[in-house]
């Protein structure tokens, strides 16, 4: 676990985990041991967009967080909770994903692979000043912060 400087003054805590591989292809969710192995296919899904997460109910910006492979390759995206306005806050060739709101609501961490293996960064709400939190030769991933939202 780390305890980043994350500039809001409040003590918090980003943590990760290894966990299965989820991998989407052609509108199918199979799901993969990330040591390698065969996948299993577990459900059709209608689109190929990820891990929806509603913004804090402290924070007043009633968003939702999500990845999407709209754009080729996964990417983090906030929308209005209401399905409009979906934006791409991370707009990068690398893999981004799983995101997850700061208690507060003003910074979202993500996985993403930019650096040659998945680490976990930051970023403001907006999508801007993407940090790498982790630097870590192994990977980490599934962000979530403490105290959870």
């Amino acid at each position: 676990m780390s305890q980043p400087d994350l500039g809001t003054g409040q003590p918090h805590q980003v943590m990760w985990k290894l966990a299965p591989l989820i991998v989407l292809t052609f509108g199918m969710i199979t799901l993969a041991s990330a040591c390698g192995g065969e996948g299993q296919e577990v459900r059709p899904a209608p689109t190929a967009t990820t891990t929806p997460t509603p913004s804090p109910s402290a924070a007043a910006t009633d968003k939702i967080a999500f990845t999407s492979y709209r754009d080729g390759s996964p990417e983090v995206y906030v929308m209005n909770a209401d399905g409009t306005d979906p934006r791409n806050l991370t707009n990068h060739p690398a893999w981004d994903l799983d995101p997850a709101w700061s208690p507060d609501g003003s910074r979202i961490a993500f996985t993403s692979d930019r650096d040659g293996n998945e680490e976990v960064y930051v970023m403001n709400a907006d999508g801007t000043d993407p940090r790498n939190l982790t630097n870590d030769p192994a990977d980490e991933t599934e962000p979530v912060w403490s105290p959870a939202p």
